[in-house]
Order: structure tokens, then C-alpha cells, then sequence
């Protein structure tokens, strides 16, 4: 990969790489629309992600290409930027923008990128991207910032600088990932704690429906929204900074105070699925996958009656599997709306799984999915 994305980049600069970065995609093992809650998560990152190819230039211009997209874009090295659309490039612009509020870089950068994160699936492409651009700013510049600045930083590109009120789960996943480990993440504190996330048998399925998931433009805001509105109506009697410092119990005691059933429906799947985080990750460190499976698919169903994200391209592949006895978990992961579903297939089925679900989700749906076999991978880094 890397002698190939040289000669690509000599080809389009006309002159030699010097740098090499990669991130990883992520998917959320288990505890979804959690972290904007500050709750408990549980990502990891794949095999699948972003990698960067970077060289200096002397014309103090930043110049963005990319194998993906067909949009280029040059801009004047400056001490800040605005957002010039919805182009792939003003993500790694907003990490220019937010680094060049404390640091100088008097550099012009050639910069190539490349993903084989499929996009719009929910697999973190976007947080791929910010954060491999930062952590090659951080690094081929030697501008001292912690391996822990560099999610913070990615999360206020996409929350001011693209304008999506996400959570920082996906920046800190890749990150922070390990080869076989998974981290759980509070995403409040920031603490984390990485767990062993030994599928043995099994392999990690991830299934994209082919329904593109256009994020910013969703109801992911709204349900960020609903949220707000519970935490303010319990804030009526107690004092809580997010709606996750409530157990079920205490929320059983003041959940009369949510006059909406709709926002009432939210706050439970918000509380029940910071529990079922927990009880997962107690069955991972017992190698108990079965009683993980069991919390993936609470939590799919969840996500479908409760906070009503799934669709019925997700739940189509969640009933497959639910049916398939090769498989002992699965539930849709990331946002929503489109996008993933994850599942836990025994080794050796790929072939048989992907033609069954094929055959099955064409027939509901009346196009396929692509099934991806995915190994749990490090996180950011040179390479």
C-alpha cells in the first residue's frame, strides 16, 4: 500500500512523499447515542480506515487530493479558515483551522489522501479523516500536543467547524484503538479502560445496507435535541449534568418529571444502554460471547423501539441474523438511519453468510449489501 499511494502522489505533485500516516474506521461494539449523553461506549477500531501521504512545498499553499473524491481544493497557508461547503476537504480543513489557533505552521503542505472506509456508512470515515491529519500535523511538525489532544481537538472540528452535534466516541476510537481490544470509554471523563475482545470462533461481520446515511442532514440533531429536553426536566428535581449519571433505578424514581412519552422513550434506551455497556464489557472479561450476543441484540431492539434510529434496512439484517445459526449477536452500529449493522458470525461461514443475507436483504430491501470481514485493529500512527 504504501509503494502504491508513493507513486500516486508523484504522479499528482510531481515530486517525492515524505510522510505516511494511517487511522482506522471504528465500530461501536456496543452502548450507541450514549457518548453525547456522557455515558459509557464501546468501540474499536478496523482494519478499514484512512491513510495520508504528506510533503512540503514552497509555495505556502495547503493542497488537498484525495484517491476518493474528484474535488481538489488550494488554499493560502493563514491562520484561519471557514468552511466552504460540503466537500470530503473541509474536514481536514477544520484540523488546520483548529491547530493554527495555538501553533504556527509556516510550511505549505501537499497532502493525499485515501479510504477504503465506505462512505456514509457509519464507520467513522469522517473522524478517520480528522484525526489522521491531525496526528500528522502533530507529528511531522513536532508540535508537542498529547495523544489525548488530538480527539478533543477532532471532535470541536466536527461539532464548530462542520456543524454536527456528535459526541467524541468516534474520534477517541481511532485514536485509541488496539489490535483485539476494545475500549471502554466514559465519555464524560474521558477515562477509559481497554478490555480483551477475544471473538475466538468468531469473526466481526459488518454489513453495510447500502442505504447511505447523510448525517448532518438526519435526525441525529433532533434526538441530541430530545435528549437535552430529559436532562432539563429532571434537573427540575435533581441536579445532573448528563443523563447518564443516573442509574435505572434513580431514573425509575424521577422519570414522571419527562412529560413527552416521545423524549420519555429516549431517556430509557439512554440509561438502559449505559447498563448494557457494563454488563458487556463483564462479558467479554469472562469470555462469556454468548451473553455478549444477548446484549447486542437488547440493544439493537432497543435502538429500534426506543429511540427509533434502526430503519427497516438495519432491523432486515438484524432479523436475518437473528434467524441464522451461525450467528450468536448483532446490532446496527453507529448513528443510524443507514449505515452498519455488525454481527458475530462463526468462523468458516463468510461465504454461506454473505450469499444467504444477499439473497434475503435483495429480496426485502430490492438492492444488496456488502458484508465485510473486519479484524480489530491499532489505532493512529506513521507508518
Amino acid at each position: 500500500m504504501k509503494a502504491e499511494l508513493d507513486h500516486k502522489f508523484s504522479e499528482r505533485y510531481k515530486h517525492e512523499a515524505t510522510a505516511h500516516y494511517f487511522t482506522p474506521g471504528r465500530v461501536n461494539l456496543i452502548g450507541e447515542h450514549i457518548d453525547y449523553n456522557g455515558g459509557l461506549v464501546m468501540p474499536c477500531a478496523i482494519t478499514m480506515g484512512t491513510w495520508l501521504v504528506i510533503a512540503p512545498n514552497d509555495q505556502k499553499v495547503i493542497r488537498f487530493k484525495s484517491l476518493n473524491f474528484e474535488e481538489e481544493a488550494e488554499f493560502e497557508l493563514k491562520s484561519a479558515y471557514t468552511k466552504t461547503g460540503p466537500e470530503w476537504y473541509n474536514y481536514p480543513l477544520g484540523v488546520f483551522h483548529e491547530i493554527l489557533k495555538d501553533h504556527q505552521i509556516h510550511t505549505g503542505l501537499d497532502l493525499l489522501f485515501f479510504g477504503n472506509i465506505p462512505i456514509g456508512t457509519g464507520l467513522s470515515s469522517s473522524a478517520s479523516i480528522e484525526v489522521v491529519m491531525a496526528y500528522a500535523l502533530n507529528d511531522y511538525f513536532d508540535l508537542g500536543m498529547e495523544r489525548i489532544q488530538l480527539p478533543i481537538l477532532a471532535k470541536k472540528v466536527e461539532n464548530d467547524f462542520i456543524g454536527l452535534n456528535s459526541g467524541i466516541m468516534d474520534q477517541f476510537a481511532v485514536a485509541f484503538g488496539e489490535t483485539h481490544k476494545a475500549i471502554v470509554l466514559n465519555c464524560d471523563t474521558l477515562k477509559y479502560k481497554i478490555v480483551d475482545c477475544n471473538l475466538g470462533e468468531y469473526s466481526l461481520a459488518i454489513i453495510n445496507t447500502n442505504k447511505p446515511r447523510k448525517l448532518a442532514e438526519s435526525k441525529y440533531n433532533e434526538r441530541v435535541s430530545e435528549c437535552q429536553t430529559a436532562l432539563a426536566q429532571l434537573n427540575q428535581e435533581i441536579k445532573l449534568n448528563n443523563l447518564c449519571e443516573l442509574t435505572a433505578d434513580k431514573f425509575a424514581l424521577h422519570s414522571h418529571l419527562i412529560t413527552d412519552p416521545t423524549v420519555l422513550k429516549r431517556a430509557t434506551h439512554v440509561i438502559n444502554e449505559n447498563d448494557r455497556v457494563n454488563h458487556a464489557a463483564k462479558a467479554l472479561n469472562d469470555g462469556d460471547l454468548e451473553e455478549f450476543g444477548r446484549l447486542m441484540y437488547a440493544s439493537h431492539q432497543s435502538l429500534k423501539d426506543l429511540y427509533e434510529v434502526t430503519g427497516v434496512e438495519l432491523d432486515t439484517v438484524v432479523n436475518f441474523c437473528t434467524d441464522y445459526e451461525h450467528i450468536i449477536g448483532a446490532r446496527m452500529t453507529g448513528a443510524g438511519f443507514g449505515g452498519c449493522a455488525i454481527a458475530l458470525l462463526k468462523k468458516g461461514q463468510e461465504e454461506d453468510f454473505t450469499k444467504q443475507l444477499t439473497d434475503y436483504y435483495t429480496e426485502q430491501i430490492g438492492y444488496a449489501p456488502v458484508v465485510y470481514i473486519s479484524e480489530i485493529g491499532n489505532g493512529a500512527s506513521a507508518i
